[in-house]
């Protein structure tokens, strides 16, 4: 299939130039819309994909050859996912899934996976969560605490104030006795530049309510987060 006078979307030999192929291949990918209308590219897909093309053409790199056609949208488009948490928020996920239950036990969801990106040198983190909330009367499906935990990490991140972002925001939602948080994560701006400390493992942790007040309650949480 030809488009435009001699471009063909299987030839390497692009005589009109980086742009026309751009658009053919953000055609092809089925991103059409912009609030709803047909035949337009979202304006911020397509200015982060122009701007990932500029990155890699000043680090030395040939925006044309065969292998990098299509990254500068794919980059894009991942960032995009990396970063949806800036359009979510925790009550748009707790609609309907918080019950009124007599249930005033500590209840733990650990080892929920973590990934996010690093706000100083945007390279990722990743690890494990840690989540305990004693209720007063209100409970949260289960799987809305991984969702959370979700929300805050797809953004730019440091893993300070992620753990506190998490546990205030179960706190403000459920108003429970106390929120416990504790997250565990490797840091690949630590792995791969800098000191490049191969082993190195960062853990945070955020306490309120009866998990501050109480040593035994806190240290129940944190030896039940040790067991295997």
């Amino acid at each position: 299939m030809e488009y435009h006078s001699e471009t063909k979307v299987n030839d390497k030999h692009v005589t009109n130039g980086r742009q026309e192929l751009n658009d053919h291949l953000i055609k092809e990918s089925g991103l059409h819309k912009e609030n709803g209308t047909e035949g337009s590219v979202t304006p911020k897909l397509s200015t982060i994909e122009r701007a990932y093309s500029t990155i890699l053409t000043e680090l030395g790199e040939d925006v044309e050859r065969e292998g990098l056609l299509r990254t500068p949208l794919r980059a894009a488009k991942a960032m995009q996912f990396l970063t949806k948490g800036y359009k979510e928020t925790t009550l748009d996920i707790l609609n309907d899934a918080v019950f009124d239950e007599n249930h005033d036990e500590m209840v733990i969801v650990k080892d929920i996976d973590l990934f996010s990106l690093c706000e100083h040198h945007l390279v990722p983190f990743f690890g494990k969560v840690h989540i305990a909330y004693i209720p007063n009367k209100k409970v949260v499906g289960l799987s809305k605490l991984a969702r959370i935990v979700e929300i805050y990490s797809r953004r730019f991140q440091v893993q300070e104030r992620l753990t506190k972002q998490i546990a205030t925001s179960i706190a403000e939602a459920l108003k429970p006795a106390g929120v416990a948080v504790v997250v565990e994560a490797v840091h690949m701006c630590m792995v791969m530049r800098g000191v490049q400390k191969m082993n190195s493992k960062t853990v945070t942790s955020v306490m309120l309510g009866v998990f501050q007040e109480d040593p035994k309650t806190r240290e129940e949480f944190l030896s039940l987060i040790r067991r295997n």
